[in-house]
């Protein structure tokens, strides 16, 4: 610590108990009330504190969004659900994928299908797929764009599925383009 540091560091101090010690004076009458209400302010400053300096980590769990780390990496956190989720741009529209490297194919839901410019209604639903609610209809067509940071995959054949699911489904019909899929510190890279 240099001199200068010390200095500050003295006179802050020095401020501080000045502070304290002349709002003690202020309450002597009540000073039981005026410990009580020193304890809280110091608590909250310590958990201000403590906030301030774990913000990096509360930030990832609260709010984890997907980054391009560099070109052809794309970092992707782990959601408070366990899932890990990608929002891709398809034929320019925003559209939230749940990364499933248990699905063979990429799935739209009906919402994100009209949304990329798909009409379910002029679909022809032949293929079936069996998931958790059971057995689902499928329909096959394509997207012209599907765009993820700097990665661009034209002519993407993709599935609508005529069941209930929440969210879209990237599967690795998609994900094999990758060169490396790896999970680690609660974090999904892939490589291209």
């Amino acid at each position: 610590m240099e001199s200068f540091d010390i200095a500050r560091l003295s006179y802050l101090v020095l401020l501080g108990a000045a502070v304290i010690g002349s709002f003690f004076m202020m309450n002597k009458a009540s000073l039981g009330k005026s410990m009580q209400q020193l304890a809280i302010w110091a608590l909250i400053f310590v958990g201000a504190v403590g906030a301030y300096g774990l913000w990096n980590d509360i930030q990832r769990d609260v709010l984890p969004r997907q980054s391009v780390v560099s070109s052809g990496v794309v970092e992707v956190p782990r959601r408070s659900d366990g899932h890990y989720y990608l929002t891709l741009r398809i034929n320019d529209a925003p559209v939230e994928f749940v990364v499933d490297t248990g699905a063979t194919d990429v799935v739209l839901t009906t919402q994100d299908a009209r949304k990329v410019g798909i009409d379910p209604d002029n679909l022809d639903f032949i293929g079936t797929a069996m998931t958790a609610n059971g057995r689902v209809r499928t329909a096959p067509t394509r997207v012209d764009t599907a765009v993820l940071g700097d990665i661009t995959v034209e002519n993407l054949k993709v599935y609508v599925n005529e069941g209930m699911m929440d969210t879209s489904l990237l599967g690795m019909s998609y994900l094999r383009r990758f060169e490396r899929i790896e999970i680690a510190d609660d974090m999904l890279i892939l490589t291209n």
